[in-house]
């Protein structure tokens, strides 16, 4: 076969430095964190301007975030990578974990599901996902993602088990 030779496309990334938004984080509660962020207060997390997603509604229990899928988020069949979604859902799940926290507590993944019920491309459009808590204990919660296009069509949907802990020092 021959290579085949075509003009690269470029994308270029800027971030804020994460331990500004770690340190905002760990000095009030959790809504009150994700409510700064949303209000431009706090920086996002490099993982958003990475991927391309930002956080767009919060309350407690509830978070949502929005992306639109580029070329850049292709895998190697010009569709979507799994990851995108993925990282959506776990981001959208934790955050409504996070929502919910007091001062001096925090919260990590501790174990995703995901399902794929549809191939995302650029052609898509506009994603929202959103993140619901189901059940939240005093050391678990668990919470559930659905990844939609602006028509509320479902593409994917998961399910995420977060630890809650007392946060160091």
């Amino acid at each position: 076969m021959a290579e085949l030779k075509t003009p690269a496309r470029t994308r270029q990334v800027s971030w804020h430095d994460p331990l500004i938004t770690a340190k905002a984080g760990h000095s009030m509660a959790g809504l009150d964190f994700l409510k700064s962020m949303l209000d431009g207060k706090v920086p996002p997390p490099p993982i958003c301007d990475t991927l391309g997603f930002i956080l767009s509604e919060v309350r407690e229990g509830v978070a949502v975030f929005t992306s639109t899928p580029g070329e850049y988020h292709y895998n190697p069949i010009a569709v979507v990578h799994g990851g995108l979604a993925a990282t959506l859902i776990d981001s959208a799940t934790g955050c409504a974990v996070h929502s919910t926290l007091p001062l001096g507590m925090a919260y990590t993944t501790v174990n995703l599901g995901v399902d794929f019920l549809r191939p995302i491309t650029t052609e898509t459009g506009p994603l929202r996902c959103e993140g619901r808590i189901m059940h939240r204990g005093s050391r678990i919660a668990i919470a559930e993602g659905k990844v939609m296009d602006e028509a509320g069509k479902v593409y994917v949907q998961g399910k995420s088990t977060c630890m809650i802990f007392k946060l160091a020092g």
